[in-house]
C-alpha cells in the first residue's frame, strides 16, 4: 500500500512539531509571523473563510508564502492538538520539503 502524499505531509509536520519547529493557533502563529519567525503557513481547507482570508493577508503583508492542505482535524491530529486551523513552520528546513510535497500532490 502506497503511502498518500497527504500522509508524508502530516509526517513530516508531525517530525517538525517533535522538532519544536512548528507553531499552531491563530495568536500564536499571528505573534510567529509578526516576529518574522514564520517561513511557511498553512492553512486548514475547512478553517473559517475569514481566518483564511486574515492569514492570507498577513502572509502576503510580511511575504511569507503559505498554502492550504488537511482539514482542521488532521491539522491537529499530526501536531498533538485536537483542531487546528492554522500552523506555521518556523524552520526553513522543514518548509522546503513541504513545498516539495505539495507540489508533488498538484
Amino acid at each position: 500500500m502506497a503511502i498518500t502524499n497527504e500522509q508524508r505531509i502530516t509526517n513530516l509536520l508531525s517530525m517538525a512539531q517533535r522538532a519544536n519547529r512548528i507553531v499552531s493557533g491563530a495568536f500564536v502563529v499571528e505573534q510567529a509571523m509578526k516576529k518574522k519567525q514564520a517561513v511557511f503557513v498553512l492553512l486548514a481547507g475547512d478553517a473559517a473563510e475569514e481566518s483564511k482570508k486574515n492569514f492570507k493577508n498577513l502572509a502576503d503583508k510580511y511575504a511569507i508564502p503559505y498554502a492550504e492542505a488537511l482539514d482542521r482535524e488532521s491539522l491537529g491530529a499530526c501536531l498533538g492538538k485536537e483542531f487546528r486551523a492554522v500552523a506555521a513552520l518556523t524552520d526553513e528546513g522543514f518548509a522546503k520539503k513541504l513545498r516539495q510535497l505539495m507540489e508533488e500532490s498538484l
